[in-house]
Parts: structure tokens; C-alpha cells; sequence
């Protein structure tokens, strides 16, 4: 249990970042499921809106420290290669 003024601070401090940053990656895991049963469905108009929403959605994650910047680039390069797959199919 933190003793000093300054840690039980701390501790309150990452309490609130904490529930930012759950509520941020919850969103964008809302995102990314929509695009994924959009996909699942087969439905391409819906899967290509999705992933217009989405995109940004995760890369404004990444610029909030939910992500690492490569992690949400690769996530979108896959994304991305399966919406344009189907839209080929």
C-alpha cells in the first residue's frame, strides 16, 4: 500500500489512465469487430464502410499510446488485404 502523499497521488493518477485507456481500446476493438463480422458476412459495401471508420480509429489509438505504431499498421495492412479480397471475390 503506497505510505507517501505523493505515491497514494500516483496511484490515483494511474487509476484514471487506466480507465482511459480501457475505454480507447474497447473502442477500437468495437471497430474492428464490426469490420470482422462485416468480412465474416461477406457483405462488401458494409466491410469497406467499416474499415473507412475504423482506419482512423486505430491510428488515433496508436497516437494515444493504446498501441504500438506497428502493431496498429500491420493490423490495418491485413485488414486491408481482406476487405480488397473480397471486394475482388
Amino acid at each position: 500500500m503506497a505510505n507517501t502523499p505523493s505515491a497514494k497521488k500516483a496511484t490515483r493518477k494511474i487509476a484514471r489512465r487506466t480507465a482511459v485507456n480501457t475505454a480507447r481500446r474497447s473502442r477500437v476493438r468495437t471497430f474492428l469487430r464490426k469490420v470482422e463480422e462485416a468480412l465474416a458476412a461477406g457483405d462488401k459495401a458494409a466491410a469497406t464502410a467499416a474499415f473507412k471508420v475504423a482506419e482512423p480509429e486505430m491510428m488515433r489509438a496508436t497516437s494515444k499510446g493504446i498501441f504500438h505504431k506497428n502493431t496498429a499498421s500491420r493490423k490495418i495492412s491485413r485488414l486491408s488485404h481482406r476487405v480488397k479480397g473480397l471486394a475482388e471475390a
